[in-house]
């Protein structure tokens, strides 16, 4: 029964034998046909039989591998490997069918491959996470022709497995990366001139145009004949803590990831780059109740704690209460702490309910709050109004636009510092306002 189920007849086996029952209807008109019928069908069999027999001459006539990485990362393009090997003395032509995981929803996923007799061709494929959790993947299906092409044998190659995605670990290497060779300006990342003097002596060094006068040494200057200035380096160890929502108004969808995705894959950025600059990141998650609170640190290990964390992060869609959290961060964060929120505000009345917690944390520490600006409102406001109907729904999003506006400046009135961004821009704008607090020395 095994062997049976590995055979597959080609749509050319079954055009040529569609023209075969034409060719048979045709032969109660023209007799002299039936003689043709019957002599294509048995050279027909005969064909299709020493296919079979070809594909079969071999146990394993091809060899299929998949190399799967330890884990994917969430909201990028992670690379899949195959490799496949001819193993029979003539071409084959196969096609290719790895059981994506049911997340990709991807149902007509296939390769073709033509190889030639002893070779190995490997080929690679991506696929883009848009949940965390565990993805299984199924066997590696390869459809084998011989040149004949009229059957293909299947066979079934590597073993089901499961790969953990995790929060955007390449994102975060990219912008470490990027700080490291000082190339973040060319994303987008603001360089901010160093002014005053809150941070730690570092260096005398030469002076050059657009360093703080204010900085001159003059004794090292005259002792060099050259001008010289004071170098500073920002103060280290400060507490960074993320604070992630997980409320239900955080699951808002973005190119197939939730806001709250989105907020965990920047997060996990803003705390490598915090620690490469000797501060200490620890992480909130808050819903009806305080779900993780890992202290600030940076541990050799700390970076891998905040992974797995971010990692588990779920959410059941109830409200967040901003109240546990005022309440946890007043009991466990003692020290002056810069508090960057991941949360979202559609409405000011969603805003002044909050206020209250919000404000009082800005009197203990330095609070970011990050919020998103709904992408579809913003095309909807920069496509032409061209009937009534749209007249009205631009005219609506217009209001929920300046909305959010008014939401900004509340805060800044408020001593928060606020960031409104898309979801697209988030790692880059969460960044850009750490480096800009740290650069003026506010923490």
């Amino acid at each position: 029964m095994k062997f049976f189920r590995s055979i597959f007849f080609s749509p050319l086996f079954f055009q040529l034998l569609g023209a075969l029952v034409a060719t048979a209807l045709l032969a109660f008109w023209f007799g002299w046909l039936m003689a043709v019928v019957k002599v294509a069908t048995l050279f027909l069999g005969f064909l299709t039989l020493i296919d079979i027999l070809l594909l079969f001459a071999k146990s394993s006539g091809i060899i299929a591998g998949r190399k799967l990485p330890e884990r994917l990362s969430n909201g990028d393009a992670n690379t899949i490997c195959l490799t496949v090997t001819n193993t029979y003395s003539f071409h084959v032509e196969t096609v290719v069918i790895d059981e994506l995981p049911p997340q990709f929803q991807e149902r007509n996923f296939h390769i073709t491959l033509k190889l030639p007799p002893g070779q190995t061709q490997t080929i690679t494929y991506t696929v883009r996470p848009v949940k965390r959790g565990e993805y299984h993947f199924g066997v590696v299906n390869v459809l084998t022709q011989s040149p004949l092409r009229l059957a293909s044998r299947k066979s079934r190659h590597e073993e089901p497995g499961m790969v953990p995605v995790y929060p955007s670990f390449i994102q975060m290497r990219k912008y470490e990366i990027l700080a490291i060779s000082s190339r973040l300006i060319d994303s987008g990342i603001k360089r901010i001139r160093r002014i005053g003097h809150n941070r730690e002596f570092e260096q005398i060094k030469h002076y050059v145009a657009g360093d703080d006068s204010r900085t001159i040494n003059w004794k090292a200057t005259a002792r060099r004949a050259d001008l010289m200035v004071n170098s500073y380096q920002e103060e280290r160890s400060q507490h960074v803590y993320l604070l992630i929502d997980k409320g239900r108004t955080m699951q808002m969808p973005f190119d197939g990831m939730t806001l709250l995705d989105y907020s965990i894959n920047a997060a996990l950025a803003l705390a490598n780059i915090a620690m490469k600059k000797s501060d200490k990141a620890g992480l909130i998650t808050f819903q009806e109740k305080v779900n993780t609170l890992l202290p600030a640190s940076r541990i050799n290990n700390q970076l891998r704690h905040l992974l797995d964390a971010l990692y588990n992060q779920r959410t059941s869609f109830r409200e967040a209460d901003f109240s546990a959290l005022y309440s946890i961060v007043r009991r466990k964060i003692t020290q002056r702490s810069l508090l960057v929120l991941f949360t979202n505000f559609e409405t000011g009345y969603g805003l002044q309910r909050q206020m209250p917690f919000l404000a009082s944390l800005a009197q203990r520490h330095v609070l970011v709050v990050i919020f998103f600006e709904n992408t579809e409102m913003r095309h909807l406001l920069d496509t032409p109004a061209r009937s009534l109907e749209e007249i009205f729904h631009k005219a609506v999003a217009e209001k929920f636009s300046y909305e959010k506006r008014l939401i900004v400046k509340e805060l800044q009135q408020n001593g928060i510092h606020a960031l409104l961004t898309t979801p697209a821009r988030l790692t880059i704008s969460t960044i850009n306002k750490y480096l800009e607090l740290k650069a003026r020395g506010a923490i």
